[in-house]
């Protein structure tokens, strides 16, 4: 069984960490590196950074901000936003980038999935999925939530997994900043229906949301922002929370 992974996520707006509620009402949350930083000395297995308003003049910024970060910490990170071409994967990557995610560009041209696995290999590959549930069904999001797509969640996880990817983040916008935990149903879906890690985005609010996640559903990774950004759960002490209920952290 591959042991659970705690991830804090750091949505980066104009070079600062930014948190908002059902993907609106953004506000700020500090400065993105002595946040990573802060989470490598708790013990956070993995940080993922989302440029959530990348345009192509930000892009050389964010390049900037992912070098900086890779020069401080010493764990696994991917970087997400406006990631349309294997060229942006290939700056991004070698500013110091573990692995790239990618969401709207995938929907629109999902053979970016496989070009990217091939030249960099499947595991730099994240595929992020926005899902709502509207009109009885999880339907799949882009363009930072906005756009409604006519594809179904587990559907297009699946087909990302056949294209190359080597992840899922699976983001509910209907839980997303509630704190009143995880999308379990979707979660529990989407990572019964492929055989690549999943990780769990949107709704976390207590330790208790993120052991029912890995105990009722196959997904590996929590991904957190505010309740870590504004300490209300710390690192530390969640993990050692999970090993209470013998579930396999790293």
């Amino acid at each position: 069984m591959l042991k659970k992974r705690i991830i804090p996520c750091l949505d980066i707006q104009n070079g600062r960490t930014v948190k908002g509620v059902n993907f609106a009402g953004i506000r700020d949350a500090g400065d993105p590196i002595e946040l990573a930083k802060r989470y490598v000395k708790e013990g956070a297995d993995e940080l993922v950074f989302l440029d959530i308003t990348a345009t192509i003049e930000k892009r050389e910024t964010l390049i900037e901000l992912v070098e900086k970060i890779a020069a401080e910490i010493n764990i696994p990170f991917t970087v997400g936003g406006g990631i349309n071409s294997v060229e942006d994967v290939s700056r991004i990557i070698v500013a110091g980038a573990d692995k790239v995610s990618i969401n709207s560009s995938a929907v629109k041209r999902p053979d970016l999935i496989q070009e990217i696995a091939m030249a960099f290999g499947s595991q730099c590959v994240v595929v992020a999925i926005d899902t709502k549930f509207i009109n009885s069904e999880w339907k799949v999001f882009v363009h930072g939530g906005r756009i409604a797509t006519e594809l179904k969640t587990v559907d297009w996880a699946i087909q990302a997994e056949d294209y190359g990817a080597g992840e899922i983040l699976l983001t509910s916008m209907n839980n997303d900043g509630t704190k009143e935990g995880f999308a379990l149903n979707i979660t529990a879906q989407v990572s019964e229906s492929v055989n690549i890690p999943v990780i769990a985005s949107g709704g976390a609010g207590s330790k208790e949301d993120f052991a029912k996640l890995f105990i009722t559903t196959r997904a590996t990774g929590g991904l957190a922002a505010s309740i870590f950004h504004y300490n209300e759960i710390r690192i530390p002490e969640l993990k050692n929370y999970l090993k209470t209920k013998q579930i396999p952290i790293r």
